[in-house]
């Protein structure tokens, strides 16, 4: 566990509450002029770990973006065969039925998504959403073709007492029930709720430290786990040079096409 592998990177972009249709467009078509990527598998399953691989032996970078509901046609019709592959910001639980309000996931599958985050911080903490539900949503995403991000993290004080460790696996036991299989056809996000739009950033070495445990606790080689929380471009080379962090969920700096790229670059 923890060894360097041929885990392909990837690097998400979050735009949260963000976005118009003409600022879309501007950022999306400096995006696509500077960016050389090729296109998203969506599914870690082709990249095989070899341990006696060094980092710089792994794959090229996958990148994705993540938009508001609302903007994944426009998103989806700019993007198309251009590498950068599309998910969304949450999905519902629910197939279909009334649910007023609620987006499945075989709609964000309709419209071109590949990728949905799913327990993100902010999920958690403004809409009370809970690890078993995260789990659900997990089921539901993979059942329509979607590749979830998973998102996990500690409070500042869960840290201060010692507690950062016992926090992430509490998120995760429901994920790791679903079992092996799916826990490898996922992608973990490791976000420190105190790093996130707080410009303070775990150290590459608590990062580092956190994703060997998280690896450890799901006993999986092949799970790729990325890091967020106040990524920048001067700071993504270090992140990215541990051996058991394999990209970025990144925030704020994916609004800035030129910031973000230098993120993918790194």
């Amino acid at each position: 566990m923890g060894v360097p592998s041929l885990r392909k990177r990837l690097v998400a972009g979050n735009w949260k509450m963000n976005g118009s249709l003409d600022g879309n467009r501007r950022l999306l078509d400096e995006l696509l002029a500077q960016s050389d990527v090729q296109p998203s598998a969506a599914r870690p399953d082709a990249a095989q770990p070899n341990a006696a691989q060094p980092n710089a032996a792994r794959p090229k970078c996958e990148v994705l973006v993540c938009a508001p509901y609302v903007y994944l046609p426009q998103l989806a019709d700019a993007l198309r065969e251009s590498g950068i592959a599309l998910g969304a910001q949450d999905v519902s639980v629910h197939a279909k039925g009334a649910y007023t309000g609620e987006v499945s996931a075989s709609m964000l599958a309709d419209i071109g998504c590949q990728w949905v985050i799913v327990g993100h911080s902010e999920r958690r903490q403004y809409h009370q959403e809970s690890s078993a539900l995260v789990a659900a949503k997990v089921v539901a995403a993979l059942d329509a073709g979607l590749t979830p991000i998973v998102c996990i993290g500690e409070l500042l004080a869960d840290r201060e007492a010692g507690q950062a460790a016992c926090v992430v696996q509490d998120q995760l036991e429901p994920i790791k029930a679903l079992g092996k299989d799916v826990v490898e056809r996922i992608v973990l996000a490791y976000e420190p709720v105190w790093a996130i739009g707080t410009g303070l950033t775990a150290t590459p070495e608590q990062a580092q430290d956190m994703h060997g445990q998280i690896r450890a606790f799901m006993e999986s080689d092949r799970l790729r786990i990325l890091y967020g929380g106040s990524v920048k471009a001067d700071n993504a080379a270090e992140l990215f040079a541990m051996p058991d962090i394999d990209g970025a969920l990144v925030g704020g700096a994916s609004l800035d096409a030129r910031e973000f790229l230098r993120i993918v670059a790194a």
